[in-house]
């Protein structure tokens, strides 16, 4: 959407040491752009290693200004506020970064070209709405099961798992060694990062497995089709699982987990994380549909370990390998060769 060479700044007051600034961390480690700088007045005169322990020397400053005095040509919204819902705070300083001549990506559901496209000067500001979907998509019929590669569905016990951090992972481990490989965002971060995908959670329910078996007909050109995962189904307010399943017909899945946690995150932290092993027999189930559709075989566990020493972290891949039988690591943490190497082992 934007030129690579344009310097960046990341909105996230409030959110830089909170999992609720997935958006903004997933543009550190993946972004193509220069990241100038990332606001949040908390933590202003520190680096962001410094604010959250992310292996990051992006300086932190504490208003918009100070942003744009640093060249910052685009401001990303960097933050996931429940629901995907633009707060009214947030309209002085999006109103103060187009003043000062910077473009806009926005990851939420609300419309912020009707809100303050009167302010661009459309000759050289855009407003990116990242959610904003086609009028409409195909209804799906499987004929992703028709194509020959293998089509890799990133699947979660909870939100904020690690699901699409893995898959991109797994992506340029892939790429790396000579793999034909594509990749299909369906969120807000993955599409912001590629250019292209799907914004699953903003697509009419009976549409969202159509657009997903679009898009990954798309890509029925490469050997290797890794779909971004969304939501779980262990969640109660989740919809998302059961399109990615259907619309992709996925071949093969890898479980992404939140090592430190036995239960779902706030609001449902009530509602226990099942087994992994059971989970992952619920996943392939529900797949193929008691042979129905194309069967699913789970090959990989990706576990995400931040917030866990080195030693407890080792421990806990050991116990989900030992439970689960298949390749695990923590892909950010150890690297992603050791399920780069299960796909290729296909």
């Amino acid at each position: 959407m934007f030129d690579h060479s344009k310097k960046m700044c990341i909105y996230m007051e409030g959110a830089l040491d909170h999992d609720s600034g997935k958006m903004g961390f997933g543009l550190m480690r993946f972004s193509k752009h220069p990241i100038v700088c990332v606001i949040d007045s908390r933590f202003a005169g520190k680096k962001v290693r410094e604010a959250n322990g992310l292996p990051y020397d992006i300086p932190v400053v504490g208003t918009v200004e100070e942003a744009a005095a640093l060249d910052a040509e685009i401001m990303v919204l960097g933050i996931a506020p429940s629901g995907g819902k633009f707060p009214d705070a947030w309209d002085a300083p999006v109103e103060k970064a187009l003043e000062k001549g910077m473009s806009l990506i926005n990851g939420l559901h609300d419309d912020l070209n009707a809100r303050f496209g009167h302010l661009l000067d459309n000759k050289i500001q855009h407003i990116w709405d990242v959610r904003k979907p086609q009028a409409s998509y195909p209804i799906a019929t499987a004929k992703a099961a028709e194509t020959k590669n293998i089509r890799l569905l990133m699947v979660g016990t909870d939100m904020a798992a690690g699901k699409m951090t893995s898959g991109l992972e797994i992506y340029m481990a892939l790429k790396k060694k000579g793999v034909k490989v594509g990749f299909v965002p369906t969120g807000q971060i993955g599409i912001t990062l590629m250019g292209t995908g799907i914004p699953l959670d903003a697509i009419k329910v009976d549409q969202a497995a159509g657009a997903v078996e679009q898009a990954v007909l798309a890509e029925s050109d490469k050997d290797v089709v890794i779909i971004e995962g969304q939501g779980s189904l262990a969640h109660p307010g989740s919809t998302a699982t059961l399109p990615l399943l259907r619309g992709s017909q996925a071949t093969h899945l890898i479980l992404c987990h939140k090592a430190m946690n036995d239960h779902l995150r706030f609001p449902v932290s009530h509602i226990a994380i099942p087994p992994l092993d059971k989970f992952i027999a619920l996943n392939e189930a529900v797949a193929g549909v008691c042979g129905s559709l194309h069967p699913a075989k789970t090959i990989g566990v990706a576990l995400n370990t931040y917030g866990m020493d080195e030693q407890s972290a080792n421990a806990k891949i050991n116990k989900v390998h030992a439970l689960t039988k298949l390749p695990t690591t923590d892909v950010v943490r150890f690297g992603a060769e050791v399920l780069a190497n299960a796909i290729l082992d296909i």
